[in-house]
């Protein structure tokens, strides 16, 4: 049989096969705890070539790994000799459609580009998140990202149209629906959004837009607890009819996390046990009345004990800033457990409050830095053990596990599962449940090829 890298160059070019020291930049994640050492790093520039690329892996038996922008938490891109698919040179915005709201692209697009490319024709499109600079389009819709406008727009998946995937054996699945409505069997879209690669390898997708807000109002509020948070929240609904697009919870401890890593981010407001950002949009009134309303109700109510309204696009822009920095703040330090959890909305100070207890019991000395996107429910909770063995750390794991489990929430919510939750998955996610996600594995990836040992756990 022939050298792979051989067909590979003959295939895409020599130099868009790396290999050696040029697969640096895709031989770590961001996070940098999770490791890839591919065979080669190969940057197609079509759909045909990435389904070349597919069957020629195929003939030589490689494992096929998609990576975007390499900005996951998870370890979904890390390998040992598999065949990493970048689809950065896939990068173009191929329409905005305006009258319809959909954006046609490719799966190398970096999100801020595309939202850039729906601005331009005053339309947004709404997931957003910290990484947006490097994220593309094919990664996030591998994991089914969340981000700060889902409690408005919904996540990745209601955000989507229509794909394009190319399967196991190389075939072009073509999913690039327009429509809002079709009932013409099994929606096989939604099998591989979220599925990380496993089943196949997203090159294209129709993306809903929506309108641009004509006008914003943001600000910082520190509030008596959870509980006054959550009614601020409906507070909010109702004055602004329905016009939140963020409300972002940063107590005391992240604080206390970015006033020692960004500095720079002076914060307009004291820190206080809790706080929230709050981000309304609107299109056909200014909506800075109703915001300062709504906080004065609550203040008079005492669920609001201070608040602050960005009086410049600088202003929200840095309170923005204040939340975006996430999650160069949370992979500062060593040893880490890291959670992305969705509960329902009314149990995540109930949440909060016994994994504090637990965590004081089980690692006295043990830290915890919390965030979430408390318009939806996903609390994205790092605990800083005291020591770094895996049977403490995987302790710490299950105590988390437990609590979300018993208050009816989920154990991932907008990271994906990758390497990192597969013990969880085994341990909580009900067994039928793996069992079907098994079959469908085989019955896209019978050779188990695809993006192997990520999302399922093997039996």
């Amino acid at each position: 049989m022939t050298d792979p890298l051989d067909d590979l160059r003959a295939l895409l070019g020599a130099a868009h096969v790396l290999t050696g020291t040029d697969v640096a930049r895709f031989a770590r994640d961001w996070t940098g705890k999770w490791r890839a050492a591919p065979l080669a790093v190969v940057r197609p520039a079509s759909t045909a070539e990435v389904a070349d690329c597919v069957r020629l892996a195929a003939r030589h038996g490689l494992a096929v790994v998609p990576v975007g922008g390499n900005t996951g938490l998870v370890g979904g891109t890390a390998n040992e000799g598999a065949l990493m698919v970048s689809l950065e040179r896939m990068n173009r915005v191929r329409e905005i459609r305006a009258d319809s709201r959909v954006a046609v692209v490719e799966a190398g697009v970096v999100l801020s580009d595309l939202h850039d490319a729906a601005e331009a024709e005053r339309l947004i499109f709404p997931l957003t998140f910290g990484a947006r600079g490097s994220a593309r389009v094919g990664g996030f819709l591998a994991t089914n990202a969340g981000g700060s406008n889902v409690v408005r727009y919904g996540s990745t998946r209601g955000l989507c149209l229509g794909l394009e995937v190319v399967m196991a054996d190389g075939r072009v699945l073509d999913l690039m629906s327009e429509l809002h409505k079709d009932n013409s069997g099994l929606d096989l879209r939604d099998l591989f959004i979220g599925a990380e690669g496993t089943l196949g390898l997203i090159t294209a997708a129709v993306l809903k837009l929506a309108p641009l807000p004509r006008h914003r109002a943001t600000a910082l509020a520190n509030v008596s607890g959870l509980d006054a948070a959550l009614g601020l929240l409906h507070r909010l609904q109702a004055a602004s009819d329905g016009a939140v697009e963020a409300f972002e919870y940063m107590p005391r401890s992240y604080r206390r996390a970015l006033a020692a890593h960004r500095p720079d981010l002076e914060p307009p407001l004291e820190a206080a046990d809790h706080a929230v950002m709050i981000e309304l949009g609107g299109l056909s009134r200014p909506l800075g009345d109703a915001l300062e309303a709504a906080l004065g109700e609550a203040l008079e109510a005492g669920e609001v004990l201070d608040a602050v309204v960005a009086q410049s696009e600088a202003q929200r822009r840095r309170i923005w800033e204040m939340r975006e920095a996430a999650a160069e703040i949370t992979f500062t330090r060593l040893p880490i457990v890291d959670s992305d959890v969705a509960l329902p909305l009314d149990r995540v100070g109930a949440f909060l409050g016994e994994m504090r207890a637990r965590l004081d019991q089980m690692d006295p000395g043990a830290e915890d830095l919390v965030v979430a996107h408390l318009g939806d429910g996903n609390v994205h909770l790092t605990l800083y053990p005291t020591r770094d063995d895996e049977a403490h750390l995987d302790g710490l794991r299950e105590m988390v596990e437990d609590e979300v489990v018993r208050l009816g929430g989920s154990i991932s919510a907008e990271h994906g599962v990758g390497l990192a939750k597969l013990s969880t998955m085994r341990r909580r996610k009900d067994p039928v449940a793996l069992d079907v996600m098994r079959a469908v594995k085989r019955a896209l990836d019978p050779e188990g090829r695809m993006n192997p040992g990520k999302v399922i756990p093997e039996e």
